[in-house]
């Protein structure tokens, strides 16, 4: 695969991944506003929602995917777990310890967590 076809392939990626984010952040939102959850813990489920809507879309869209659902789904979720770590942390030092807004904090999160998903999807997920 060339550089070219990567790049394709991760703005592609980051296409799809705006449409989980979508969900993610309804779902965030939907909590805090509506229900008066705790943003890091809206954050957290709203995550969880994200990554099946993202799964789906990857496994058929994006890498177009011939393995079992049982194996890419698995390294998936195991490649989704480490955002979610890293999302939950980050969530809690921006918004908990740092006072940032939630929405602004969950921005920049969700920025630096679009590579890290790009490639150990690429590089093991879906390979």
């Amino acid at each position: 695969m060339t550089a070219r076809d990567h790049l394709h392939r991760f703005i592609s990626f980051a296409a799809v991944g705006l449409v989980g984010t979508g969900a993610h952040y309804l779902t965030l939102t939907g909590l805090v506003e509506l229900a008066g959850v705790d943003p890091v813990a809206g954050s957290v489920v709203g995550f969880l929602v994200g990554a099946l809507v993202n799964y789906v879309l990857n496994y058929r869209l994006i890498f177009k995917s011939d393995k079992r659902h049982r194996e890419a789904a698995t390294k998936f979720l195991t490649v989704a777990a480490s955002g979610f770590v890293i999302n939950a942390i980050l969530m809690h030092v921006l918004v908990d310890l740092v006072g940032v807004q939630y929405l602004v904090a969950q921005v920049g999160v969700t920025g630096c967590l679009v590579f890290w998903h790009y490639a150990l999807n690429a590089l093991w997920t879906f390979r």
